[in-house]
């Protein structure tokens, strides 16, 4: 098995897999930047709940993903932005609206990872590592 080159495309990526596949949680290697992410994907309100446990040697990051009543996903796009080809920084002010302000932006700044509001509100700007909507 080889290395992953973009840890964070891979989560997105494993996120939208279950969520077409209509999982309860998706598994995958836990890093601190994945954690954040799952964090902001909690706090927004896209992801019912995420854990990390230890399996052997290895942290495990379990997404749990959350569905309406009818079966929708509570995410209906998730895109990566900033790739380890082309990277994306903004400043505090060029930070992206989603869908006029109904998706997140989740940005790692300075002050750490936080949503595109949170990183408009505190004055930083950052790399744009993807858009939930």
């Amino acid at each position: 098995m080889s290395a992953v080159t973009d840890p964070i495309a891979d989560m997105l990526t494993r996120i939208r897999n279950g969520i077409q596949a209509r999982h309860a949680r998706v598994d995958m290697p836990s890093s601190k930047l994945k954690i954040e992410v799952a964090r902001i994907l909690k706090d927004e309100g896209y992801v019912a709940n995420f854990k990390v446990s230890e399996e052997g040697k290895k942290r495990v990051l379990k997404v749990f993903l959350k569905y309406g009543p009818d079966g929708v996903s509570a995410i209906s796009s998730l895109d990566r932005v900033s790739k380890p080809g082309r990277r994306v920084y903004v400043g505090a002010r060029e930070i992206p609206r989603i869908l006029g302000g109904l998706g997140v932006n989740i940005v790692t700044t300075p002050q750490g990872v936080l949503t595109g509001k949170a990183a408009r509100k505190a004055g930083v700007g950052g790399e744009v590592l993807c858009s939930v909507s």
